[in-house]
């Protein structure tokens, strides 16, 4: 049965997109059939991670939305050379005139839960991961309600402490299994044990990894999947940790 993860933060700019792919490299890297759904409609990115260019991408998670053909005609398989399982990626459109479309028309959203259970079963996926657009709403809801379990995304300030207290508070009103915390681009200079037990403690939630702001994940940027990158960096071994977390391995 496929696991559905749902990785989220209550702003942009906390490094989701960037998690999301380095999950989804760890578990595909064990041998796992991971699927992947740019939910970010408004802003989608994550396409660039796994080296996919949209230009000519004539299917994608916009035309479902219109009708045009089922999800898995948009799923395009981005395993990197080397990984024991497979990964394949729903990309969203970066066309102006397709973004511009969605905000005008909008979107059947119970479309999505049907897409997503579908592609699940007809790539026979053992996890599915769904990068969610920063916020809450109504998509991003039912994105978190279908999950099995839920990455929080935040930075340490207190803006993203205050809008994760409230994307915490629905994941409980919707009975999400499992909910994590990822306090990700922390300063080398905080105690990362410390930051761990201060935002457990605030939010009653558990800590699956502190990752801190890394030079060589900058100069990455968006050129690529880090832990494939560097494998054997102690930010790698952390994005193992949250996926044991988010399939499972530990409570």
């Amino acid at each position: 049965m496929t696991s559905i993860v749902s990785v989220h933060s209550f702003r942009g700019g906390t490094g989701k997109s960037n998690t999301t792919a380095n999950v989804a490299a760890v578990l595909a890297g064990r041998g796992l059939r991971v699927g992947v759904v740019d939910l970010d409609i408004l802003s989608p990115g994550i396409h660039v991670l796994f080296g996919v260019d949209q230009d000519g991408l004539d299917h994608h998670l916009d035309g479902y939305l219109w009708g045009r053909y089922p999800l898995r005609a948009a799923a395009r398989e981005v395993t990197p050379p080397g990984v024991a399982g497979r990964i394949w990626l729903v990309p969203s459109s970066v066309a102006p005139h397709d973004i511009a479309r969605i905000m005008a028309e909008g979107y059947d959203v119970g479309l999505l839960g049907e897409g997503v259970r579908s592609l699940a079963v007809e790539l026979e996926l053992d996890v599915l991961l769904l990068d969610t657009h920063p916020g809450l709403n109504e998509e991003t809801l039912l994105s978190i309600a279908m999950s099995d379990a839920l990455a929080i995304v935040l930075r340490p300030d207190h803006q993203d402490y205050e809008g994760t207290h409230v994307t915490v508070q629905v994941a409980r009103r919707l009975a999400v299994p499992r909910t994590v915390l990822v306090v990700n681009k922390t300063p080398e200079s905080f105690d990362a044990d410390a930051v761990a037990q201060r935002v457990t403690e605030a939010y009653d939630t558990p800590v699956a990894a502190v990752v801190p702001h890394s030079e060589e994940l900058m100069v990455l940027s968006s050129g690529g999947i880090f832990v494939l990158r560097h494998p054997d960096h102690p930010v790698a071994a952390l994005y193992a940790q949250l996926a044991d977390h988010l399939v499972g391995v530990r409570a």
